[in-house]
């Protein structure tokens, strides 16, 4: 089985934001965060369901994926029906609180 990535513009902006962050600031692994994400999404168009849930009032379905080396989350909902996985935000872990969903 094999779903298809989506990516909402906002959460695109994020991961865009966190890769040129992390090419600016860490010299010894510029690339890490646009790999880890990769993999990210390619375990999730292969285990859609490998994030657990993430409760969120009005957003029923959420799910989240710990990038661990980056410490970043990929916020997201899958729909089993249309065959989709919709990447709604890509966050710090380390900021104490959860985005705008």
């Amino acid at each position: 089985m094999s779903v298809r990535i989506r990516i909402t513009p906002e959460a695109e902006a994020q991961a865009e934001s966190a890769a040129a962050w992390w090419r600016g600031n860490r010299p010894g692994a510029p690339a890490l965060f646009g790999d880890e994400l990769a993999g990210a999404l390619t375990l999730l168009s292969a285990a859609p369901e490998a994030g657990p849930r993430y409760r969120r009032r009005g957003v029923p379905g959420l799910r989240r994926l710990l990038l661990p080396r980056t410490r970043y989350h990929v916020y997201y909902l899958y729909d089993a029906e249309a065959g989709v996985c919709m990447v709604v935000a890509v966050w710090g872990a380390v900021r104490g609180r959860g985005p705008r969903v």
